[in-house]
């Protein structure tokens, strides 16, 4: 999650114009996305299920997306994205670090809340150049439904079909001869080299302490976008981003600690159960 978002970033900081970073990210993606797909499948950080239902409409709203792109600027839109984006990942901090755990329903995860999540994700992520894993990871972790290894597997997993549409999208839009293929094969190279260490560290952290870092990295991103947006003074964003960075930190210990004491609840229960009377 935010591979699309930190490499967009910085290929517009050394000059790229946004569509034509988002159009270099995309294509790199194609590999990338097979590398992050096969390493989850393999360590079973996937549910195909949700795979299934949530990969076309993303496919659709990328497309849309990316063609939108081509003609249209959409930056007015960043800083309320990034608002909805750091409310949920305040909400996931939360949730983690005070042990929430939400009464999940024996439903499985619907069409209905994943079509829309889908679409709603793929035009974002087309538009702002990355905002898949951002916007759809956070909405299942806030749903509670999968655990966040599968939430982040099934995420990266998908996002292949939202690739796919949006550098189609970019073809339609800007032609061979806009993308920039040098950055997108620079990128792939790097992108395939990390994407399975990446799916193994999601398969082995702890589940407490995956959300925590997962809630803290959506909060700080985001943050960086709003105080872009609106021309927030150096001072304040560096106190916001240590204030961020401490507080992850500290919801980390304190989700650990919590995880040891249960665990040491659980072996004494177990302990006094398999006592003879």
């Amino acid at each position: 999650m935010g591979y699309g978002v930190t490499s967009s970033s910085l290929l517009i900081l050394v000059g790229l114009t946004p569509v034509a970073a988002s159009a270099a990210v995309h294509f790199s993606e194609l590999g990338t996305n097979i590398a992050s797909g096969v390493a989850h499948w393999r360590l079973q950080n996937v549910d195909w299920r949700v795979v299934g239902r949530i990969a076309g409409p993303g496919a659709i709203g990328a497309f849309l997306g990316a063609t939108v792109l081509s003609s249209l600027s959409t930056e007015f839109a960043q800083p309320i994205m990034s608002g909805i984006l750091a409310l949920l990942g305040i909400y996931i901090l939360a949730r983690f670090i005070l042990g929430i755990r939400p009464r999940l329903s024996t439903k499985k995860l619907s069409l209905k809340f994943l079509a829309p999540l889908g679409v709603f994700a793929g035009f974002v992520d087309a538009t702002g150049g990355g905002g898949w894993g951002p916007v759809a990871t956070p909405a299942l972790l806030a749903d509670g439904r999968l655990q966040p290894r599968k939430v982040i597997g099934t995420v990266d997993t998908s996002e292949f079909a939202v690739s796919v549409a949006a550098s189609i999208g970019f073809l339609v839009g800007l032609g061979a001869a806009g993308i920039n293929w040098a950055f997108a094969l620079a990128l792939l190279a790097g992108g395939v080299v990390a994407a399975p260490l990446a799916a193994y560290l999601v398969k082995v952290a702890p589940a407490h302490l995956l959300g925590v870092a997962v809630g803290g990295l959506i909060l700080l991103t985001n943050a960086r976008t709003i105080f872009r947006a609106y021309d927030v003074a150096d001072p304040i964003r560096i106190v916001s981003y240590f204030v961020v960075v401490l507080g992850t930190l500290a919801g980390l210990y304190v989700a650990a600690l919590r995880a040891r004491r249960r665990a040491a609840t659980r072996a004494e229960e177990l302990v006094a159960a398999g006592s003879p009377a």
